[in-house]
Parts: C-alpha cells; structure tokens; sequence
C-alpha cells in the first residue's frame, strides 16, 4: 500500500511541476508576445464556414466576416450541410451583397459531420491557405491578416493558432465559467507549450492551415469527432509547426445550459478516445515532438481526471479520518496542491486578459468544487459510449452544439 500511495504522490508532483512551469512560460509569452511586421505580398485565403441549421447565428457571424480586413485576395465560403432552417436564405442574401461571400450547398454524404463538410469546402476553392471559423464565430477584424502573418514569417509552418474568446460569458455561471476554462486550457497551455516546445495545437476555429501541407497529408480524416486534436497530431509527425498567435481573437457562444454542455464535450471527448486508439495503432504518433502531443491528450482527457478523482477520495477519506500509512506528510496536501495550482492558473488568466472583477475571483475559487467535477462523469459517460459504438460496430454520429438566442 505504501508503494502505490508513493507512486501516485510521485506522478502527483511531477503533474503539477509540469502545468506550473507551463503556466508561467504562457504568462511570459503573453506579455512578450509582438505581432510579426507586415508582408510584402499576401497569399490568398478562402474563409471556410461550416453550417448545419445555424439560422440562429449566422447573421451575426456573416456581419464579422464582411468587415475583416485583409490586403490579400480573400473568399468567404458558408458550407451548407442540408440545413432546414433560414440557414441558406440568409447566407445568399449576404452573398448577394457582399462579393467575396459565397453560399455553396454541401451535396448529402457519409460519415455526417466537420470533417466531410471540410473536405468538400477544400475540393470546391482554390486558395494558398484556408482558414476555418464555426457558424457561431464573431472573428476580430485582424485576426486573419494577424495569423497569416505570423504562418509567413514561421518557418516550416502549417499554418498558425488564434485565440478562441466566450461572447455570451455573462449569460449565466456555467458560460462564465467556460470562458474562464478557455481562458487557461486553450490559451494560456497553448502559450506555454509553444514557449518551451514550439508545440501548438488547432482549436478547431480561428485556425489556419496551408492548403498544400493538407493536401500532403490526405486531408481531413472524415471519421474524427475531434477533428482539430486529430490533425494536429497528423501535422506535427510530419514536422510542421502551428505557431499560436494570442493577439488573434474571435467569440463564440459556448453552451447555456449543462444539458447541451455535457452533449458537446461527451463528443470532444469521445473524439479523443478515437484520437487515442489511433494513436496507439500508429508508432508515428509517439516520436518526436508528436510524443508530447500524444501525451498531451492523454493527461488531458484521462489523466488529469484520474487526478481530480484521486485527490476528491485522498480529501474525503483524510476528512473523515482514514488513517493511511505513515508517509512523513499527510495526502491531503496532494488535494491542497492540485487546488492551488489549478486556482493560480485561473487568476493568472484573469490578470494577462485584465479581466479580474469579483464575480470571476469568485469562479475561480469555487471551480475547482464544481466545473471541474463534471469531467469525471464526461470521461465516464464518453468511454461508455465510445465502448458501446466499438462492440456494436457502428460510427458515432457527429452532435451538433446547440445554439442560443439573444447574443449580443
């Protein structure tokens, strides 16, 4: 017994170095991050928007991307993937306004879902680069021109990573709450693994890709609900760099209610649990610098929920008074730690984006209780599924995130 609490105290601490020191190299490249300067000549880029029933917020979405600002040839694409709401309408409406919009209907096909509807978007346009935004995104007007730039001036890169912000943060605890998430998980990480790696990772939105290097590696695997983890991987074994680019931003609406939260992450995470069965089927994904990636996922989606479920039972059962095995120092600080270095990473976030207000101060302190918790029963509902969808035979369909009315 004594070997084994040893052994999980060991990789508890090694955990928590590890996040600490990424945690402060993503604050120092945040505040020493510059844009890179302006290119002679700009390459072209066609702007690819996939969208299936999205009459709630493609308006919205379609108004941001008329007013981006780029000094290159520039398409916008909106991929229809048989929408039976006002999707289509509106789109030729702003297509017949804006020449640069273009509304292309994506013909019926299987597997349903991103990546088929990607793939079809790069068969239909012709651009050095492409660039992806959900139906839901409300991009800065530079963040383009900002990632171009910054692929540019990179050498042997993919292409570049923005910086994916929650317009509807207010709407109530649970967005809040994800927006601070993001804040910490897809940027700050992001910062400090490109800092002491030059690893970056696609976000799925507000990234940008050479349409070449795609073309190299047989595009988008069609099977992949997590298909930004999966190509990341794919580009990172051949050698390529996606540099991440924090001044880049664009908003997006994040789920309102846990209904539809716990619908959208059981499909991120499955999508890695696809991701991480592939990876163990290909030795490539385990070299180099892809290593780290592949590990990456692993704690991420597995361990770091082992984690949390151990230090909740170390808290409860040194609470309520078990006695373990004399260790020179009690296991509740394994809980201590993990609750310290989580909440440092939050108020660290807080302060590189100046968002510190009280009721944000108060998320963090009270996160680590509550959102947090909700990956335990994620990880255990997305292995399930997963695990059912592999005895059966069968193809996980692709879930659409709800979307809600009444953003501003």
């Amino acid at each position: 017994m004594t070997s084994i609490i040893l052994i999980i105290m060991a990789f508890f601490w090694t955990l928590l170095i590890f996040y600490s020191i990424l945690t402060i190299s993503g604050v120092w490249f945040r505040i020493t991050f510059k844009d890179p300067e302006e290119l002679t000549n700009y390459p072209s880029v066609a702007v690819l928007i996939p969208a299936h029933n999205e009459g709630i917020v493609i308006e919205n979405t379609l108004r941001a991307m008329a007013r981006l600002e780029y000094k290159g040839k520039l398409d916008i694409y909106v991929l229809d993937d048989r929408s039976k709401d006002e999707t289509a309408e509106i789109a030729i409406e702003f297509a017949a306004v804006f020449s640069r919009i273009h509304y292309i209907s994506v013909p019926d096909g299987s597997p349903a879902g991103k990546s088929r509807v990607l793939n079809y978007g790069l068969s239909i346009s012709d651009s050095d680069y492409f660039i992806v935004y959900d139906a839901d995104n409300e991009p800065e007007t530079d963040a383009l021109e900002k990632l171009v730039r910054t692929a540019e001036s990179t050498k042997n890169a993919a292409g570049a990573v923005g910086y994916v912000k929650t317009k509807n943060r207010n709407a109530n605890t649970l967005t809040g709450m994800i927006a601070l998430e993001f804040q910490v998980f897809q940027l700050l990480m992001q910062c400090g693994r490109w800092k002491v790696f030059k690893l970056g990772s696609l976000a799925g939105t507000n990234m940008l890709l050479r349409r070449s290097v795609l073309e190299e590696i047989g595009g988008y695997d069609v099977f992949a609900l997590a298909e930004d983890a999966e190509l990341t991987i794919r580009l990172t074994s051949k050698g390529y760099l996606l540099p991440v680019v924090p001044t880049s931003r664009t908003w997006e609406q994040e789920p309102e209610s846990i209904k539809t939260f716990i619908r959208q992450r059981t499909r991120w995470l499955t999508g890695n649990i696809y991701l991480l069965e592939k990876s163990l089927q290909d030795l490539t994904h385990w070299k180099g610098k892809t290593f780290f990636l592949s590990l990456q996922h692993v704690m991420t989606y597995l361990v770091f929920v082992l984690v949390l479920l151990f230090s909740d039972i170390f808290f409860i059962l040194s609470v309520a008074g078990y006695e373990f095995p004399n260790m020179g120092a009690p296991l509740l600080i394994l809980w201590f730690m993990s609750y310290i270095v989580y909440t440092s990473q939050l108020l660290s976030a807080l302060v590189i984006d100046r968002n510190v207000t009280l009721k944000n101060v108060f998320f963090v302190f009270t996160m680590y209780f509550t959102y947090a918790q909700l990956f335990i029963v994620l990880l255990l509902r997305s292995f399930s599924l997963y695990a059912w969808s592999r005895l059966r035979g069968r193809t996980i369909a692709w879930d659409k995130t709800k979307r809600f009315k009444g953003i501003g």
